[in-house]
């Protein structure tokens, strides 16, 4: 917002006016409220229990504890929680005594949590994707949104209760 439409507000008795920079699009990306028609969002169907590791874990660690949760996927996270590569079912099955870093896939693909379910959707029936890797702008992880959620939410099924539409807090 404009420095002249924040002192229009002001006056009309608004108290706190902020100018957010960064825009609508990355206000979304933080799973923050929108207005509109547009329909669910990713954001309010992913899967935050995703299990985690970083860079310098021993795979063999990793693969025990993804195991344990029920998972055959991990996200590779820094310290405060940016996703820097993902470990998927071929990696979390090698047998080689190594560090994370040695067998994660560097950079997977991301969507933002205010992604329509619509979109995404079709995005993941086309590319014959299972799930989608959920981040804010800045790149830490909310969680992993599965097509067979997102597909139950569109036809109007229940969700399941570990989704979490606030995602991972404080990451």
């Amino acid at each position: 917002m404009s420095p002249r439409a924040a002192w229009r507000l002001e006056s009309i008795g608004f108290t706190r006016a902020y100018d957010y920079v960064a825009g609508k699009a990355d206000w979304g990306s933080f799973g923050l409220p929108l207005e509109g028609t547009k329909g669910a969002r990713a954001g309010e169907h992913v899967r935050a229990d995703v299990p985690t590791c970083g860079l310098e874990e021993r795979l063999q660690d990793v693969r025990r504890v993804v195991s344990a949760v029920g998972w055959d996927t991990c996200m590779v996270v820094n310290a405060p929680g940016v996703v820097l590569g993902r470990l998927g079912r071929k990696a979390l099955g090698s047998e080689e005594e190594v560090a994370v870093e040695a067998v994660m896939t560097a950079g997977p693909s991301t969507v933002r949590p205010s992604i329509t379910l619509a979109a995404i959707v079709e995005r993941m029936q086309a590319q014959k994707l299972t799930s989608a890797l959920v981040t804010h702008s800045d790149g830490t992880l909310v969680g992993v949104l599965r097509r067979t959620n997102a597909e139950a939410a569109l036809n109007g099924a229940s969700s399941d209760p570990s989704l979490s539409s606030k995602g991972r807090e404080g990451q």
